[in-house]
Order: C-alpha cells, then structure tokens, then sequence
C-alpha cells in the first residue's frame, strides 16, 4: 500500500510542478468554497493526530521506548501546527479553498494510519537503538529542522502587523540566502524523523513532504520575483545555493 501511495506522491510533485496549488498568497475562489485560514489550519492538521493515536490506544504496551520518542516528536509537531500555530498568523480574512483542506486531512489521515499502525503491529525498537548512528543522526536533523522552521515562521508572522495585509520581502538570516527558509527547515525536520525512525512510513511521509513542499517553495519564490521588482536575484527558493 506505501509503495502505491509513494508512486502517488510522485505523480503529485509533477503535477504541483506545473499547477500552483491554492495555499496563503496563490488562494483563489476558483478552486471552490473558502475557508477561514485560521479554521483551515486546524481541520486540516489535528486529523493525523486523531487517527494516530486511535491505533496507539489499540495496543500501547506493545510499544518501546525508543517508539515513544518517536512519536512524542511528531505528536508535538501536530499539536503546534494544528492548535498554536494557526492562531499566531496575522492573516484576518485570508481564506483558503475547502479542496486543500479536503485533500490535506486525506493525505494526513493515511499517515497517521501508516504511522500508528506500525508502531503497535511491526516496530520492534529495543533500548539499543536510542545509541544506534541512525537515531542519533536523525534526531540532530529532526531539531536542526524544527529550529529553522519556527525561526523562520516567526520572522515571517513578525512581517506583519496584526491589522495589515500586505506583503513584504523578509531579509536576514536565512531568507538572505532562500526564499522559503520554513519550507526548508521541515523539509529537513522530516528527513531527520525518515532516519530516526528507519522505517517505510516516516520514509513514505518524507516523500510526501518533498513533494508537496518544494513545489510549494518553487511557487512562493516565483511570485516574490513577480511581485518585487526589486527582490534579490541571486537568492534560491528552497535549498541554499541549489535551488
């Protein structure tokens, strides 16, 4: 089935490759009902929660602790995105179309599904692994990515004042180098959750993260340089110097 999904998530990569999917600055009415941005937010992240903690509450003793690190962080990813987060932007009367929302809580309810079902019908961590390369590489990567992203989000809310709607070019640190610095840090943050956890979901997931992503980055820094004539020529969309 994860083999099937990950075939998916390549189709979908080529195709948000060239259609703008309709998330914050590229929302449209022409994809359908809106929905508030802040409202949207959450229905469209707690879903993975829900579903993964239903097939963990199945069989909980099965579960190491190694296991649990793992899904403490992801567990605290979801509840910052769907219950903080969305309530921290300055983003009064932005709205997105119900088809992302629709297709976000698919996409996060199968992961939760994959995720929590492997955890309590195939994981077998011992205490070992918390010494093994891979879970020590990947939790460096999973903090590393996780530090960026919340840095760069709280640059970008910061842009704007809670009654203001414009757009602004964000400068310093990271954004000197890339447009989408947040992008880029949960790109690295999954990755790193990919190798903690070495295992064909959290792989699975990482792909879908990539392919939803780094279109999305690709999208964002091609209308920075429509929209600013005066935007920075040499800085990248999502990884340093790259891309």
């Amino acid at each position: 089935m994860l083999f099937i999904w990950i075939a998916v998530a390549i189709l979908i990569f080529l195709l948000l490759l060239k259609v703008t999917a309709p998330y914050g600055r590229h929302s449209s009415a022409k994809w359908g009902p809106l929905i508030s941005n802040n409202i949207g937010w959450l229905v469209m992240e707690l879903p993975v929660l829900i579903v993964l903690w239903y097939f963990l509450l199945q069989n909980v003793k099965a579960i190491t602790a190694p296991a649990w690190v793992m899904i403490g962080l992801f567990t605290f990813h979801y509840l910052y995105r769907s219950l903080v987060f969305p309530f921290r932007l300055h983003t009064k009367g932005k709205k997105m179309p119900l088809v992302i929302v629709g297709s976000a809580v698919l996409f996060n309810c199968i992961n939760g599904f994959s995720l929590g079902y492997y955890f309590i019908a195939f994981a077998n961590y011992t205490n070992d692994w918390f010494t093994d390369f891979r879970f020590i590489i990947g939790i460096a990567l999973f903090f590393t990515g996780m530090y960026i992203n919340l840095k760069a989000d709280n640059k970008l809310i910061r842009l704007r004042q809670p009654n203001e709607t414009g757009y602004k070019i964000p400068t310093g640190w990271m954004f000197d180098t890339i447009s989408c610095p947040n992008l880029w840090g949960e790109l690295i943050e999954w990755a790193g959750f990919a190798i903690l956890c070495w295992n064909l979901p959290a792989f699975t997931f990482f792909i879908w993260t990539a392919a939803n992503l780094i279109p999305r980055a690709l999208s964002h820094h091609r209308w920075y340089k429509s929209y600013f004539e005066s935007y920075p020529e040499k800085r990248k969309a999502i990884i340093p110097y790259i891309l």
